[in-house]
């Protein structure tokens, strides 16, 4: 079987499948990905040059015209594939970017497999949710709907989608919602793991250990989209009550996927201006963005874990700290509580900087009430969203049967599952 990756960021989602697939002698993986897209061994890369636009174009269309720009670019390395003998039985494709929009001419007869990450819509969704940040208008519903004409484009043409949680499934528009199967990628549960012996050290003879009062906070950029204002307005009453207590504070300065402040560079920079005089700012760290293992350490040293996001993509490292074992203090928002229950973890109001201070402020003065969480988080992500033994596998198994009524007339039909994949599968992991 031939597969084919197409994502500007490659790996990205696609990483545990194509790793666990690496090993299988009878499968061919190629990806397509731009000048950000990293090699996996196995999966032979192809990386294409991102092109600037050349002419103004509408604010409707601005987004489009960049896709189909891009999308040129993958016609081309799409038809150098062709032209080598690459014909992929299967493609995967993100359709965020307009990738995939020339895959259909170029592969005809391949299976196209969407991967449903998110639909933009003015209700229901990030935008509009946020009381602090004024309506888009008119105007700014009608862009909002243009940023989906490659995402839709995809689903009509494509033979089945995929997406990673439920809720995110139900934000398509439901005449699509058949063609979508919901299969998480899954995180690593074996390197996500609890330590009681991590020690965080951070220069200076700063030494953090699961000894210490720690709240955790991370997110890939420091903005509201995940709750870093709401986050940040705790920290008064919570460094108040708990006088012992540090934050730490993972994440970049920059802005994924919101905009920045008016009156300041970054985010940080506004919060830290706005409480100024109210907060110890040394018991604040911010420690950046962090290799996965200093990550992963955070995490092992937590005392309670805060996670909040706008209704909007689920991030990996929801998770990851469940599965560490993380007491999870997350946001009463659609896309969490699809993950936590209250058994698992902990809810509190986005909005309400109180009563999520004081969810935290009880989180971190009685511990052994909150134990039996910890262990139920963890269980619940090893049971159902471990990457080796529950994701990949069945993620492998759709993706066969998929392929496997082209190919009737070969042996191996469809895909099988790489030694040790079978071996988690069979023990029931």
């Amino acid at each position: 079987m031939k597969l084919l990756f197409v994502h500007n960021n490659f790996p990205a989602q696609f990483r545990n499948l194509a790793t666990a697939l690496a090993g299988d002698v009878r499968v061919q993986m190629a990806a397509i990905g731009s000048d950000t897209a990293r090699a996996m061994p196995g999966v032979s890369l192809h990386r294409y040059a991102d092109v600037a636009p050349h002419t103004p174009a509408h604010s409707f269309s601005r987004r489009f015209d960049g896709e189909t720009r891009r999308a040129e670019q993958v016609l081309y390395a799409a038809t150098r594939l062709a032209n080598d003998g690459f014909i992929p039985d299967l493609i995967l494709v993100h359709p965020g970017w307009g990738e995939n929009l020339p895959l259909r001419a170029v592969f005809p007869k391949a299976k196209i497999v969407v991967y449903c990450e998110y639909y933009y819509r003015a209700e229901g969704g990030d935008v509009g949710f946020d009381p602090e940040f004024p309506s888009i208008g008119v105007d700014g519903a009608v862009a909002l709907d243009c940023k989906n004409a490659s995402t839709l484009l995809a689903l009509a043409s494509c033979d089945a989608a995929l997406s990673p949680t439920r809720w995110q499934k139900s934000t398509f528009p439901q005449d699509f919602q058949h063609k979508i199967t919901v299969i998480h990628e899954g995180v690593d549960t074996d390197l996500f793991a609890p330590d009681p012996g991590a020690v965080l050290n951070l220069g200076d003879g700063l030494r953090l250990t699961a000894a210490d009062e720690i709240v955790t906070y991370s997110a890939r950029s420091l903005e509201p989209i995940r709750g870093f204002h709401s986050f940040m307005r705790t920290l008064p009453r919570v460094l108040e009550a708990r006088p012992g207590a540090k934050i730490v504070i993972v994440g970049d300065d920059g802005v994924s996927y919101g905009v920045p402040p008016r009156k300041h560079p970054t985010w940080k920079a506004a919060l830290l201006d706005e409480l100024r005089g109210r907060i110890d700012e040394r018991r604040v760290l911010f420690l950046g963005r962090l290799p996965y293992a200093d990550y992963r350490r955070v995490l092992q040293i937590s005392s309670a874990h805060v996670y909040l996001t706008y209704p909007f993509v689920l991030s990996w490292s929801l998770l990851e700290a469940m599965s560490v074992g993380c007491l999870v203090i997350g946001s009463d928002t659609a896309p969490v509580r699809e993950m936590i229950d209250g058994d698992n973890g902990l809810l509190a109001p986005m909005f309400d900087r109180d009563a999520l201070a004081k969810t935290i402020v009880g989180a971190l003065a009685d511990p052994e009430a909150h134990a039996i969480r910890r262990v139920r988080a963890r269980n619940f992500v090893r049971d159902h969203f471990d990457a080796r033994g529950v994701c990949t596998p069945k993620l492998i198994e759709w993706i066969g049967g998929l392929a496997a009524p082209r190919r009737l007339h070969e042996p191996e039909v469809g895909l099988a599952f790489p030694p040790r994949v079978e071996a988690l599968r069979a023990s029931g992991r």
